[in-house]
């Protein structure tokens, strides 16, 4: 996974490329960056379909080499049709790893290290994205190409390695296990699950809202130096590198996972008010950037954990498919819902609306917790 996202790179700067190489408009730009959304919302629910039928091994191998080639194909689209299709179709394939890769560390963690686990995983992906974007903004000023080439070639490294040391041998297919609970048959029938990914939606929508909007905020309202703001924004990276795993390892197995789960969705919608009613300054920008991020290294792990817990060897990659779909339709919904809100009323009205959601979410896993917590008596 490291591999995989040190060149992630094309997605963070495909619609300065649309603009500038292919001279599309920002309306275009968007259009198929929207697009590229839709079809990793696709790749979620395909991608966990594929995995309870063939498993999570033959996915992760056949998504990362199928997206590898398509991002280099896609490097060589020029029209505004060609460029909406690749899009769509890589995205398909490329996020269909997804729910792969998490049935994977479901399948290869204990009940023990489970959340230590996906921590872990975590870190990788957040370094990789760390040296992806610094990596691409290099590359970009060379040969715009040049990004498709290597997040492909990345794709098809980490594939190349997964087979070479990770071998399909090794792997119990314990996914083909027989005797599934009816009540857990389907993850789309799991109501309580739905009623977690619904409040994740919210939560997810809020957080990436923060990380997009985050830069021209700062410069903007707060007027901060561009210097300033790549530190508050490489600040969360850092601190996900440095302090999540032994977090996480401090507090594993001590509560049950809601618990962490309400307590950071709660320090997120803080930290969007105080955006709103402390006066600018870099102590204060640095203090809610550190709010946001413990609330991100609070809650997403255990929102990993809880789905795990909760599915089976039979039905995994369907609740892995569904937490993956949330994400990318949060990808969707914050930049439109974003646009709309400063529109009408500015910063404010923003910061003030996504606090208000990431409460609300808040309280609907501190009664979901509350509901179990009866339920278990």
């Amino acid at each position: 996974m490291l591999i995989n996202r040190s060149g992630t790179m094309v997605v963070a700067f495909m619609s300065v490329y649309c603009v500038k190489q292919l001279h599309f408009t920002i309306e275009q730009a968007g259009i198929v960056m929207t697009i590229f959304g839709a079809g990793s919302i696709c790749g979620g629910f395909f991608g966990g379909k594929i995995t309870d039928k063939i498993g999570f091994y033959d996915l992760q191998v056949g998504a990362m080499m199928s997206g590898g080639i398509l991002f280099i194909v896609l490097g060589y689209q020029h029209t505004f049709l060609s460029m909406c299709i690749g899009a769509f179709v890589l995205s398909l394939c490329n996020e269909s790893v997804r729910p792969a890769n998490s049935s994977a560390i479901a399948h290869y963690s204990s009940p023990e290290n489970k959340t230590r686990s996906i921590s872990l995983n975590r870190l990788a992906i957040n370094i990789g994205w760390a040296l992806g974007g610094g990596l691409g903004g290099f590359l970009a000023a060379i040969n715009y190409h040049l990004l498709f080439w290597v997040d492909g070639g990345t794709n098809i490294l980490a594939a190349i390695f997964l087979v070479i040391l990770m071998p399909k041998s090794g792997i119990v297919k314990s996914y083909k296990k027989a005797g599934v609970p009816e009540i857990r048959a389907s993850a789309y029938r799991d109501k309580t699950y739905l009623l977690f990914i619904g409040f994740g939606l919210l939560f997810f929508t809020c957080f990436y809202e923060f990380m997009i909007i985050e830069p021209a905020f700062y410069k903007i309202a707060w007027h901060f130096s561009l210097p300033f703001i790549g530190f508050l924004m490489a600040l969360n990276g850092i601190l996900i590198a440095i302090v999540e795993m032994v977090l996480i390892h401090n507090l594993e197995g001590r509560r049950p996972g809601l618990v962490y789960i309400y307590t950071g969705v709660f320090m997120g919608g803080l930290g969007f008010v105080l955006i709103n009613i402390v006066p600018p300054s870099a102590i204060a920008a640095t203090l809610i950037v550190v709010l946001i991020t413990l609330s991100e290294m609070l809650s997403m792990p255990f929102m990993n954990s809880f789905w795990i817990l909760r599915s089976t060897d039979h039905n995994r990659g369907q609740y892995a498919g569904l937490y993956s779909m949330a994400w990318s339709a949060a990808m969707i919904i914050a930049p439109t819902l974003g646009g709309l809100i400063i529109a009408l009323g500015g910063f404010s009205l923003l910061w003030w609306i996504f606090a208000g959601l990431s409460f609300i979410s808040g309280t609907g896993y501190f009664f979901m917790y509350r509901s179990i917590a009866r339920a278990n008596l």
